[in-house]
């Protein structure tokens, strides 16, 4: 008897829970269908957005426009969402390097420099103790047109949105992304608010992240630097200041100040300490604009970060930028970078028809991890097959920094002396670091071998005329300093990806055959 009542009660919970499982797929069919509906009715046709989208991009800033441009040319269709389509007022990307440029002219994009009052960068000029020195790019080789540029970031990246939406094949819209939109752990699409706050959500085989990054910025107004279209940088207490033209009229001045505790701006702390610590290291033809500067009081903040690429790759999504990638923004290398990044992406991309394999095209693009660190170019060694770009760039960033910064180490000191009177030396001494820094020659070999010369040649200058165990434990303490700077840069970097790329298998991939 007992046997037939559990038998009963049985069938009775599992014809429940049947019934349950089955009005639960019922309700999730609904509430799908209704979702449909509500984007059919002009909240977003995401069926039809992933009909006629290759690539959606998030961010139109420096990556996110000209990628956008540069991926329709090649007759891509791309869906740009950009949070806010205002002419942005940051106090970063003002400063463009040649090899920066360069990558611009091979973007079909230098117009873009033109009609901003965009100025014309030679080099830069170094100062320290009342002394300083020149330091020209060596443009020798380049025609005429080929310098650095330095301008206001906002009409800048106007000048690129404006660019980009000359193609027809380009979709640009206002929209804050919330979400990416993942099945089975490969990106499909994403999520976004318009600026009307309607929610939508667009598709495309492959979405595209750009995301934008404590120097304290004032403008400088109605003065001229030492050293007309020439970038300055003042070897100060505590550390490095850098000043450069962003117009006919006006010179962007960052003061960096180590630690993330910035003195306060809204009680008077921040201009007392502009006024005590930093005015007197100013050079003397900039004090006066420079403490009008603090007294008008528009003074901005910027966090320094040094982030190097680690790579995470993601099936249907690549991530650019300051997102993937950062260093310090001393030498203003960033966006030499980025355009570096976008050229490779564009070749990288350009023997594939369809994108909708998302798992092979991730395989893929494993390889743009290993070749955005390498120009196409072969050095004297047959082992190091490429010529690093970001990476070089990178080390360079962070180990100036850190050489430039003042600190109370007696080795330390030597070494930041040793690298003014090293670059005032000028020709070869001068010009291959300077080529480094304008991204004009991106050999990570030659990045060491000046960064230990710059060493050794401050050891000479201990151990002359005479040596002493004191000079000769300094010069010891700074070839060991030297090295503690450098080599955990370049350890972040990736050893092989700077030195050995083409004995990373993922630089050799092929494109995948997906044609049809």
């Amino acid at each position: 008897m007992g046997w037939m009542i559990a038998s009963v009660l049985g069938l009775v919970f599992l014809c429940y829970f049947i019934e349950k499982k089955k009005n639960r797929a019922i309700e999730k069919k609904r509430i799908k269908d209704e979702n449909l509906k509500i984007h059919q009715n002009g909240m977003g046709q995401p069926d039809e957005i992933a009909e006629h989208t290759d690539i959606i991009i998030v961010g139109a800033g420096v990556v996110g426009s000209a990628l956008a441009y540069t991926l329709a040319k090649d007759g891509r269709r791309v869906h740009v969402i950009e949070r806010d389509l205002n002419e942005p007022d940051r106090i970063v990307g003002e400063l463009l390097q040649p090899g920066g440029y360069l990558k611009l002219i091979e973007l079909g994009l230098e117009d873009c420099v033109e009609d901003i009052d965009a100025q014309r960068v030679f080099g830069y000029a170094l100062f320290k103790h009342g002394k300083s020195t020149k330091l020209s790019y060596p443009l020798g080789n380049f025609h005429a047109d080929v310098s650095g540029r330095s301008f206001h970031h906002g009409r800048f990246i106007q000048r690129m949105r404006s660019k980009a939406a000359t193609q027809s094949n380009v979709r640009l819209e206002q929209g804050t992304v919330t979400s990416l939109l993942e099945k089975k752990g490969t990106v499909k699409g994403v999520q976004y608010r318009t600026s009307n706050g309607q929610a939508l959500r667009a598709y495309a085989p492959l979405t595209i992240v750009d995301i934008p990054s404590c120097f304290v910025a004032l403008v400088l107004e109605n003065c001229n630097l030492p050293y007309p279209n020439h970038g300055h940088v003042v070897l100060a207490e505590p550390s490095p200041i850098l000043m450069y033209p962003i117009s006919s009229t006006e010179i962007r001045c960052l003061v960096d100040i180590p630690g993330q505790k910035l003195p306060s701006i809204t009680n008077g702390e921040m201009n007392e300490y502009l006024k005590a610590t930093v005015a007197r290291q100013i050079p003397p033809e900039l004090y006066s604009a420079f403490m009008a500067a603090v007294e008008k009081g528009n003074i901005r903040t910027m966090a320094n970060r040094s982030m190097p690429a680690s790579p995470y790759p993601t099936p249907g999504a690549v991530l650019l930028g300051d997102a993937f990638n950062m260093r310090h923004p001393l030498t203003g290398g960033g966006m030499t970078v980025a355009f570096s990044d976008v050229v490779l992406l564009r070749k990288l991309l350009r023997p594939i028809h369809n994108l909708n394999d998302s798992t092979s095209l991730c395989k893929y693009l494993e390889s743009f991890y290993t070749l955005r660190k390498a120009s196409n170019r072969f050095s004297i060694f047959p082992f190091i097959l490429r010529q690093p770009v970001a990476s070089t760039i990178n080390t360079l960033a962070n180990a100036l920094y850190k050489v430039f910064s003042a600190s109370p180490d007696p080795s330390r000191k030597e070494m930041r002396q040793a690298c003014f009177d090293y670059l005032s030396l000028g020709g070869e001494f001068s010009n291959g670091p300077i080529a480094l820094l304008s991204g004009l020659n991106p050999r990570p070999l030659s990045l060491v071998l000046h960064f230990f010369a710059v060493a050794i040649f401050g050891v000479g200058r201990l151990l002359l005329p005479f040596p002493s165990p004191k000079r000769l434990w300094t010069g010891v303490k700074l070839i060991w300093g030297a090295s503690s700077i450098i080599f955990p840069i370049i350890k972040g970097e990736g050893i092989r990806q700077m030195f050995f790329p083409a004995t990373i298998p993922s630089s050799y991939r092929a494109a995948p055959d997906m044609h049809i």
